[in-house]
Formats: structure tokens, sequence, C-alpha cells
């Protein structure tokens, strides 16, 4: 199966274990996660991003400072914009979040109940999904010399008859380079493999 539709499974087990909704940022690297998925109310995302709330909550205080899962009502830290208080007028009145990943590409993953606490083998539920979508959405750790080589210069407006000139190499060559960056990748096309070369830092 491939890494979008293991995503996309995983992300409907969680909305299941979720009715009001869950947020989850994958990777989270240089403040930035490379996935980011919500399905809580339109209107609170909204106020969400407008105030810039994710600087400010302590749900992302707690997630980047520790690695395991609770309750919202259990976090203890400084909420001086109430942003807590400010997401119950949407509804979300109960919550869980789970962090998992290392502090340099670490996962932070909410989800919320508008009737009752999380029960224990819930939150259980959703930190065994937590931790599959970070496992699927892993970003590789390196291309090849090689395939960074073809990508830059496609990436540069070469087309495939120049950029395998430059590179001394056929250009069914050239396309065999550019096709196992695809597959390393995760990307359909080579446009979508530029994007997430991009954006895992690979070039």
């Amino acid at each position: 199966m491939s890494q979008s539709r293991v995503l996309i499974s995983l992300l409907n087990q969680l909305g299941t274990l979720a009715p009001m909704g869950y947020t989850v940022g994958l990777h989270i690297r240089f403040a930035s996660p490379l996935i980011l998925r919500s399905t809580y109310p339109a209107a609170w995302q909204q106020e969400y991003q407008d105030n810039a709330y994710a600087l400010r909550d302590p749900l992302v205080f707690w997630g980047i400072g520790i690695s395991g899962q609770t309750r919202w009502s259990e976090i203890r830290l400084p909420d001086p914009f109430s942003i807590m208080q400010k997401a119950k007028q949407h509804g979300l009145l109960y919550g869980a979040v789970v962090s998992c990943g290392p502090i340099t590409s670490r996962s932070i993953i909410g989800a919320a109940r508008g009737d009752r606490e999380f029960t224990d083998a819930e939150i259980d539920q959703i930190a065994e999904c937590a931790r599959s979508l970070h496992d699927a959405a892993a970003p590789p750790t390196e291309l090849t010399k090689a395939q960074v080589e073809a990508l830059r210069l496609i990436a540069d407006g070469d087309r495939h008859t120049a950029a395998a000139a430059k590179l001394g190499i056929s250009e069914s060559a050239l396309k065999a380079r550019l096709s196992s960056a695809r597959v390393r990748l995760g990307a359909r096309t080579t446009a979508e493999a530029l994007k997430k070369a991009r954006e895992f830092r690979l070039l």
C-alpha cells in the first residue's frame, strides 16, 4: 500500500476515535510540520490560525517538551491566552494529546470529544494510531548523489535532454535516476518529488 493510502487509512481510524475532530502535526522540524491535518470545527481552525495560537498553545508546548500521552485536563502548563477555554466554546470540551518521535522530528496529535473524557483504553488506541502515523510519514533521510544531481537540474529548468547532456549520461539514464528519486520520496510525479525533496531539506 502506498504511503498516502496508509496515511489516509490511519487518519480515518483516528477520526473514529475523535468525535469532535483531531489535529495531526507530523515530523515537526524548524517549527513547521511536514504534514498537517485537522478536522476540528472550521471556525476554531480559523480562529486558531488568525491568532497564531500554535505559538502559544499549552498542548504544543507539552508535546514539544514531553514524549508521551495524556488528557488535556491533566496538563498543568500556563495558558495566559485562555486557548483551552476558547476551544471549549467550539465544542472541544475534552481531549487527549500524544507526542512521539525525537525532538528534531516530533509528531503531535490532538483528539477531542464533546461528551466526556477519553478512557485510558481510548487514549492507548489514539497513541498507537499516532505512532503509526509518525512512522508512516517518516521522510527519507537521504537521496543518492546521482538522484540529487538529476533533481537539481530539473529544478533549475533544464529539460531531460539538456540535463542528461550536462551529466554526461543518456536521457534514459536520467529518467531512471528521476524515477528512483520519485520512488524513494513516495512521489507520483517529478514535480511532487521536487516539492518533497525541498520540504525534507534534501536539496
